[in-house]
């Protein structure tokens, strides 16, 4: 009699890091024989990645794993798993409310799911891990990456910085580092296997190694990742305006393989808001920043994260940040309305912004971005880029990809076969907000 195959099915929410935590995940199932599921209804095990940055992810999850409820009455022999942030903020207060869950797995238990689920397996006891001082920073074993030519690569963990709207410190804990060795041997096992494009990733990057007392080390990882034979493109995010530095700026400008592509959150551009998020920078200071950034990299593309009606934000404070957004000229910009996260001290700040407010001044900061994401990208019209293709777009016929400076590109195969990660020179003939368009001049 043929034995049947376990299956695994995972739901990911959240950042990348989270994308990356799941991988992790997926390997370890593997690794104990599961295969993935085309059917979560029909899998024997269900891990549900959570997220808990904005109250919107929350509610989605939660209502995710209510319908996994039914789902476990019909297969009680089913592990739900749920793991992540909002694992980790919840604890047992989620496992009372959601008896169908087996396991809660908290960030700082990734790299022991393996071990758990085995233990829960021959107990069948339903347990809880959220202890933020019990961690493994270092993965050995198999990832299921999601891409077949760019890959996440964990450098740190957790975060320092204590943000005054920011959940993060509270939910992956504070910072701790990978060994460069670890970090290194794990780009040439991913190279090995056809991996061209290196994501590095920290909720802080450019705190990197402090923990190890060593001065600039993210600036000394970056030139090393950039030596390691096979390395084609280096990425990395999150950066933190506080902690970047003149030696990462001349890191990316002189590294070969290192993007020119700065991801730099300013949040706001009012002195008086930075200080009540607790940014430890001023509008002054990053503004300097940038200036550096576009002396050593000038044909640098930035991107930034900004939230407006944060607690007490003036009209002001507003327009502040409207004429930073103005005076920099972002290729994008992620920008989000501020919303309570209960557990961080701007939850209880007085002077909270009514939401028609906010709502108006989210629209009038999108009108400006728009205008200087589609002059950036006008820039483009008549050159020839460098395009790590991805894949066919929703239309076969038109592929896409990125740019060094992480452009989204689209143009026409033109009965061409394309292969994802390949590079290919693209003449650029068309600007939109959030794309460009052109058409390819030769294979590099």
């Amino acid at each position: 009699m043929e034995t049947k195959q376990n299956t695994y099915y995972i739901f990911n929410y959240g950042c990348q890091m989270n994308a990356s935590d799941t991988e992790h995940y997926a390997g370890q199932l593997e690794e104990l024989g599961y295969a993935p599921a085309e059917d979560f209804r029909k899998a024997d095990v269900i891990v549900v990645n959570t997220c808990c940055v904005r109250e919107s992810a929350e509610k989605k999850i939660a209502g995710k794993i209510g319908e996994l409820k039914n789902i476990k009455i019909k297969n009680p022999d089913m592990v739900i798993c749920v793991a992540g942030c909002m694992a980790q903020k919840d604890g047992e207060k989620l496992l009372k409310k959601h008896p169908q869950v087996d396991l809660l797995l908290g960030t700082a238990y990734v790299n022991d799911f393996k071990s758990i689920l085995t233990e829960y397996l021959a107990e069948r006891k339903g347990k809880y891990y959220t202890d933020l001082t019990i961690h493994q920073s270092e993965f050995e074993g198999k990832m299921v990456r999601q891409s077949s030519f760019s890959a996440w690569i964990p450098i740190m963990y957790g975060c320092n910085n204590f943000c005054t709207y920011c959940i993060v410190p509270y939910v992956r804990g504070r910072e701790r580092s990978r060994a460069i060795e670890n970090i290194v041997a794990e780009i040439e096992q991913a190279v090995e296997e056809g991996y061209k494009e290196f994501t590095l990733l920290g909720q802080n990057v450019n705190s990197y190694g402090k923990d190890f007392g060593e001065k600039n080390a993210f600036a000394k990882l970056l030139r090393r990742v950039n030596e390691i034979k096979g390395v084609e493109r280096i990425r990395y995010m999150t950066s933190h305006p506080r902690d970047m530095n003149e030696e990462v700026i001349k890191a990316v400008a002189e590294c070969e393989h290192v993007c020119e592509n700065f991801h730099v959150p300013f949040q706001a551009g009012s002195n008086e808001i930075l200080r009540r998020m607790n940014r430890g920078y001023s509008r002054e200071k990053y503004l300097e920043l940038i200036k550096m950034i576009r002396s050593y990299v000038p044909d640098a593309a930035i991107t930034t994260d900004i939230i407006v009606g944060f607690p007490g934000e003036t009209e002001q404070d507003f327009e502040d940040t409207l004429a930073l957004v103005q005076e920099v000229g972002f290729d994008a910009a992620f920008t989000f309305i501020y919303s309570k996260r209960s557990g961080t001290p701007a939850a209880k700040m007085e002077e909270q912004v009514p939401l028609a407010v906010k709502k108006d001044r989210l629209n009038r900061l999108m009108e400006v971005q728009n205008l200087s994401s589609l002059h950036r990208n006008k820039e483009l019209i008549g050159k020839t880029v460098e395009v790590l293709a991805e894949g066919p777009s929703k239309n076969p016929a038109v592929w896409t990809g990125r740019t060094r400076t992480n452009k989204l590109v689209l143009w026409p195969a033109e009965s061409r076969i394309y292969n994802a990660g390949e590079k290919v020179l693209v003449k650029i003939d068309t600007a939109q907000t959030w794309l460009v368009k052109g058409k390819a001049v030769q294979d590099v």
